[in-house]
């Protein structure tokens, strides 16, 4: 579920949860009027738990094709495909290149980094 998603069943579930149940309560309500009050806001609830326990679905998919070589010479840093956060979604490298590096703390890849 996107952030964008996630946000609004959060806050329809929020109101959902103290609209129409605190209405009813103001107005002194009766048997009907508090068993619907108990169930609109369960509801209410269940939708906020769900929708806070929805996974994220990242940016889409991250897709490199004929990714290029990638050379680092002392210390430094190179990538040719795709660097990014763990867990960041899906990521495709396709006819990835020669990677080298050389040198005391220098790193290269040719494909998928995460960090």
């Amino acid at each position: 579920m996107s952030r964008g998603w996630k946000a609004v069943v959060v806050a329809a579930a929020a109101v959902g949860v103290v609209s129409t149940p605190v209405v009813w309560l103001w107005d002194g309500p009766g048997a009907g009027q508090m068993v619907g009050a108990c169930v609109q806001a369960a509801v209410g609830i269940a939708a906020l738990v769900w929708a806070l326990f929805q996974p994220g679905t990242g940016r889409g998919e991250a897709v490199v094709t004929g990714a290029g070589r990638a050379e680092a010479r002392g210390g430094g840093r190179a990538v040719s495909g795709i660097r990014r956060r763990v867990g960041g979604g899906r990521a495709r490298v396709e006819n990835s290149g020669r990677a080298s590096a050389e040198g005391a703390g220098s790193s290269a890849v040719s494909g998928i980094e995460e960090s």
